[in-house]
This record gives structure tokens, sequence and C-alpha cells, in this order.
């Protein structure tokens, strides 16, 4: 059994803020994000400028495509946190910085351990180290015969490669006008250059 894919705020904040929000839909489907990430697009959106849409936006989709997961201290969804984290839930959530990360893994993992399949959507580097150490937890459990689901892990570059050469991204010249407006917004992603977008056998030759 599959479930909405989970995103973290960063590559929300980017694909909305630049009205990318059908790219990022076509490509995943419908979305869900935690409490958390929302509080945090919102709260950016309204601090700096280059994020005022992604407010506006998110609204738009709520809830019929993107769906709000519940921060609620389940005792699942605190075992997680306590274990990713190091900490218990309710100190965790006071504790703003990488947040929205953690909240996404442990979703996820939750959804995982009841042997749901889930994407998650992470660029940042060290949410992305714990997803991939929880990835292969559950792997090693399935090779023991738990019933566990499993976790993928994408990132912005997943996305725009699998959009590649359809109705969002028909060619290489709108990848490169669309990586341009993330990169703008998000100094992580390297130069179009050192990634597959332009290369990718998806392009028609």
């Amino acid at each position: 059994m599959s479930r909405r894919p989970i995103i973290d705020a960063g590559p929300g904040l980017n694909f909305l803020s630049i009205n990318k929000e059908r790219l990022l839909i076509g490509t995943l489907g419908a979305l869900s994000a935690p409490e958390t990430v929302q509080e945090e697009v919102f709260r950016k959106s309204r601090q700096d400028e280059r994020f005022r849409n992604a407010e506006a936006v998110w609204r738009k989709l709520t809830p019929r495509w993107m769906h709000v997961l519940p921060d609620d201290q389940t005792p699942e969804l605190a075992a997680v946190v306590q274990r990713i984290s190091g900490l218990p839930m309710i100190e965790r959530l006071g504790r703003s910085k990488d947040l929205g990360e953690t909240m996404v893994i442990a979703h996820a993992v939750v959804a995982a351990e009841a042997g749901e399949t889930v994407t998650v959507l992470i660029d940042d580097g060290q949410g992305a180290r714990i997803a991939s150490l929880e990835i292969n937890r559950l792997r090693r459990l399935r090779a023991r015969g738990a019933p566990v689901g499993s976790i993928r892990l994408v990132n912005t570059l997943t996305v725009l490669e699998r959009a590649a050469g359809g109705k969002h991204i028909p060619d290489k010249a709108r990848m490169r006008t669309v990586y341009q407006q993330l990169r703008g917004l998000d100094d992580g992603l390297p130069p179009i250059e050192r990634t597959q977008l332009l290369s990718t056998t998806r392009w028609s030759t």
C-alpha cells in the first residue's frame, strides 16, 4: 500500500514560490506534509520576499492536493522522533533547527512500519542522510521477515529529471529556465552542468 509523498519545507518553498506546483504534483502526485513543515513554509513566506508566493499557493492546494499531517504525540510518532533525534518529542518540537526534516522522516517511518510504501522529498543533506539510515534499517527488517514497508528518498533533481520531456518541462530550454529559478532560491543546488538534467535519456532524440 502506498500513501501520498511527504515533502520537506525546502522543496515546498522553492517549487511553490515560482508557481511550479503543477510540475511538482504532476510528477509526484498529491502531496502531504507535517504541520511543522506547513508552519515553516508560512513563516518564511511572510519573512522572505523571495518566498512570498508560497503560502498563498500552499493554501490553494489544501486539502485536495496537500494533506497536512498532524504532529500530535502519538506513541508511534514519539518513539521514532526520539530514536532518530535522540530527544524526547516534546523537547525536539521546541527546537526549530532541522525540525521539518525530522518530522518528515518520522511520519514516513511510522507509515513504513505499518506496512506502507512512502516517498519523502528532502533536499537537506543531513535530512537525506537520516532518511537513508532509516531506509536501510527497514530493508534489514524486511530481510528478517518483518512485515514492514519501505521509504523512497527523492530530491529536487529527481523531480526535475522525472519531469524532463513532459508537458511541464518539454525541452532543455525550459529545464534551464526552471532550474535557474529554483537555484535562485536555493544555493545548495549545483550548477545545472554538474547534474544529469540536460543529458537524461528522457529527452527525445
